[in-house]
């Protein structure tokens, strides 16, 4: 699950710490489940209870859409540095806006025995939108423009990058540019949309199935049908902003990893490409157990009393498209699962 709040950069860092906690009922944006079915999920949110929330709708192969798998499902790991946003900037009308500030000053004002503090740092953001630097919200130009406001993701609060999102709310008149980087565009939501991306479980279907035996080539393959394209929907339509972006996965190579140095795998890199017709790997069949399995392994010892923990982990080509014919790249990504392989000696009998 991941909460998306509002954050309201330096208003002093006591107004930062205690107005959010502070505020009842802080708000979720769910990451799949909640009332969605089948590939729709609605994962964003506008103002719930008294807290603003990202207004952010993801629709498509998000958590809960992929089925199978045992729960085993997740999400892409980026190939190298680059990571989704960990915060950004959306917009809030003048109403939306007033709205917030001033549920979050009367229930602060109001909490019993609440740190006079607190009750000062919540005073003086108030008054700066409603007395101060601004006039009452900016509610006579509320057709002028929008606030725009920071949110981030819960799940990667303690992270630098969700605390780098740090300026006060802040005014935009209608056709001008947002002073700030990370303000949602379609890019932005393309690379939002990229982490909430659910792939299926990544478990090969291996023959011999259950038991191997030592010096014997295993053959290793993916369904087809559960891995084709996969892609999720970020769209926000809120203070005259109407965009959306779509993000694709398209799986390009499986890799194998025997968990033992005593293996040998097929290729011998282990990196298993995609056939021209979406499958990874060739499933066995009757007559072929004197060819060498276009992707498998082969394991050299026996397993003994245990195990080996065989790694498939499935690469993944990233485009996107998104409003006013824009798109691109984003950088791959991966995602992998164990499986438990028993490996056999072949027993012989000499009479």
């Amino acid at each position: 699950m991941r909460r998306v709040s509002l954050r309201l950069g330096r208003a002093g860092a006591a107004l930062t710490a205690v107005a959010l906690a502070l505020v009842p009922g802080t708000a979720f944006a769910q990451r799949g489940g909640g009332s969605s079915q089948g590939s729709t999920t609605d994962t964003g949110g506008g103002r719930e209870g008294t807290s603003l929330v990202s207004r952010v709708v993801y629709s498509g192969a998000t958590a809960g859409t992929q089925g199978g798998g045992g729960g085993d499902g997740g999400g892409l790991q980026p190939v190298g540095d680059w990571t989704p946003p960990a915060c950004w900037y959306e917009p809030r009308s003048a109403a939306e806006f007033r709205d917030y500030v001033e549920t979050m000053y009367d229930d602060t004002v109001n909490t019993p025995g609440q740190h006079s503090y607190a009750k000062s740092a919540v005073g003086m953001f108030r008054n700066e939108y409603k007395d101060g630097t601004y006039e009452n919200y900016n509610l006579d130009k509320k057709d002028e423009g929008n606030w725009w406001v920071a949110v981030r993701d819960e799940d990667r609060s303690m992270e630098p990058e969700a605390q780098a999102c740090d300026r006060k709310p802040f005014w935009v008149e209608n056709g001008d540019p947002v002073p700030v980087e990370n303000a949602i565009t379609p890019e932005v939501l393309a690379e939002l949309a990229y982490s909430r991306v659910e792939l299926p479980a990544t478990e090969v279907t291996l023959r011999p199935e259950g038991n191997t035996k030592v010096n014997l080539p295993t053959w290793a393959w993916l369904d087809k049908a559960r891995f084709k394209e996969t892609s999720v929907t970020a769209a926000i339509a809120v203070g005259g902003l109407n965009i959306q972006a779509t993000t694709t996965a398209q799986p390009v190579s499986l890799k194998l990893e025997p968990g033992t140095p005593d293996a040998e795998t097929y290729p011998a890199s282990g990196e298993c490409a995609i056939d021209d017709d979406g499958s990874i790997g060739e499933p066995y069949a009757r007559g072929k157990a004197d060819r060498t399995p276009p992707c498998g392994l082969k394991y050299l010892r026996s397993s003994g009393d245990g195990t080996f923990e065989l790694r498939a982990t499935v690469t993944w080509d990233i485009t996107w498209t998104g409003t006013g014919g824009t798109g691109g790249d984003l950088p791959d990504g991966t995602f992998g699962n164990e499986q438990a392989v028993t490996v056999q000696e072949i027993q012989a009998i000499n009479r």
